[in-house]
């Protein structure tokens, strides 16, 4: 939040030009300076040596060894550092500063799927508070549509026992099929953006060990609501305008008959659509936190998102994907359940329906449903929100040293800090 220092986006030197290491971390490796656009220590970094046990000696350095009065050549007799005789094996690493969910440093998978579950954990009334009001209206309202006018709509299913439908027939089950869908997908997305903005100020106060209500989270966010509307439905227009363009060759042949050609060039452009849908998505994933807490446009977001990604594509990917696969997971042990007691509830109405035998649902099938809908969409809301936050949190560590700026802001936060053992950050760890 711009509130905090270390949300807003560097001016002077954003992510991805020359000497930030858009491909990795930008530590200082060992025998390196510290580069010259390193941020300056904080305020509050003291003009003398660091205090003890923040930086060891190497060991067994003496006169004539590193860091003896001698000075002398830096590996003394073992042609290294300390007693391990390995570069920076001496140095004492000094323990990151935890103020919140997230140690402050760069994140390894399990600590950001950690951090997500430990926001959930830690301000447990306002993240699930926040997911479960907006399941309950989004599945209400998406329960209230199905039922009112899909309920009884033609399906794409029930055509499969009939081989010569005609044409009214057709389009009025891919009508019934498409508007459910539809209708369906835009109330899911109205309630994704909602979260995503919510959960997204209480993970930004959760790293720095802040608690947020929900009064204070929708203050923070109801600024920025319009544009990640415009942000969350600009990405799918995006994604389905490349597709379009790729499957329009094939579809083209296709109608102007020629079909075993327009075929195979179809199958060829949707692989190659659904490559290039996964690149973007990926590309400008970290999109939603930029717009949230650097407070940019749309647009300005969306390049954001691209120069954090830069060089770092197959990590997010990975952990995405793991991420998407874990929600699946945890919304298949909800929803199953729910499903089998609502086509025992619901009665042979509802097996006709799965089967394609019958178009009609009961409304009691459709609330069962809705429930085991509204659990899962409690639980993984701040899994998806939070991972796709701390992520874009991690890049902006191993990029911006955005570190500093927010063990700054905890400290500041808490008068006490210094004495409490948070540790102050430094400007350069040999062997980091």
């Amino acid at each position: 939040m711009n509130d905090s220092p270390g949300w807003a986006s560097p001016g002077s030197a954003p992510s991805g030009e020359p000497g930030r290491g858009d491909s990795g971390d930008r530590r200082d490796e060992p025998g390196q300076s510290p580069p010259e656009d390193r941020p300056a220590p904080p305020v509050n970094w003291s003009k003398q040596q660091p205090p003890a046990g923040q930086w060891a000696a190497p060991t067994g350095a003496g006169p004539g060894q590193s860091g003896g009065p001698g000075g002398g050549h830096p590996g003394g007799g073992q042609g290294g550092w300390g007693h391990q005789g390995g570069w920076g094996s001496g140095w004492a690493q000094p323990p990151a500063a935890k103020p919140g969910i997230i140690p402050l440093r760069p994140l390894g998978v399990g600590e950001i799927l950690d951090g997500a579950v430990s926001t959930m954990r830690a301000h447990w009334r306002t993240v699930l508070g926040i997911s479960l009001v907006v399941a309950v209206l989004t599945q209400t309202a998406g329960t209230l549509a199905t039922g009112i006018w899909f309920r009884e709509s033609g399906s794409l299913q029930g055509l499969e026992n009939n081989p010569n439908p005609t044409f009214d027939e057709t389009m009025d089950a891919l009508g019934g099929t498409l508007g459910s869908s539809g209708v369906t997908w835009l109330i899911g997305m109205l309630g994704t953006i909602i979260a995503t903005a919510l959960l997204t100020m209480v993970v930004s106060r959760a790293v720095l060990g802040r608690s947020v209500s929900t009064a204070e989270a929708w203050r923070g966010a109801r600024s920025q609501l319009p544009r990640l509307f415009g942000l969350l439905f600009l990405l799918p227009l995006l994604i389905a305008a490349v597709a379009a363009a790729v499957l329009a060759p094939g579809i083209i042949l296709s109608a102007t008959g020629v079909p075993t050609a327009g075929a195979a060039l179809i199958v060829v452009g949707g692989v190659a659509a659904l490559i290039t849908s996964v690149w973007l998505w990926i590309r400008y994933s970290l999109a939603a936190p930029a717009l949230m807490l650097e407070k940019q446009g749309v647009i300005a977001s969306l390049r954001r998102s691209a120069k954090l990604v830069r060089g770092a594509w197959w990590r997010i990917f990975g952990i995405q994907l793991l991420t998407v696969v874990l929600i699946f997971f945890v919304g298949a042990v909800i929803e199953i359940p729910t499903s089998i007691v609502a086509m025992i509830v619901g009665g042979d109405g509802a097996m006709d329906w799965l089967s394609g035998e019958s178009v009609a649902t009961s409304w009691t099938f459709l609330i069962v449903v809705g429930i085991g809908a509204v659990i899962s969409s409690t639980i993984t809301f701040p899994i998806s929100a939070g991972v796709t936050a701390l992520l874009y949190m991690d890049q902006r560590i191993r990029r911006e040293a955005l570190d500093l700026e927010l063990v700054r802001a905890a400290a500041a936060a808490e008068p006490g800090a210094q004495q409490s053992g948070i540790p102050q950050p430094h400007t350069s760890t040999p062997g980091s």
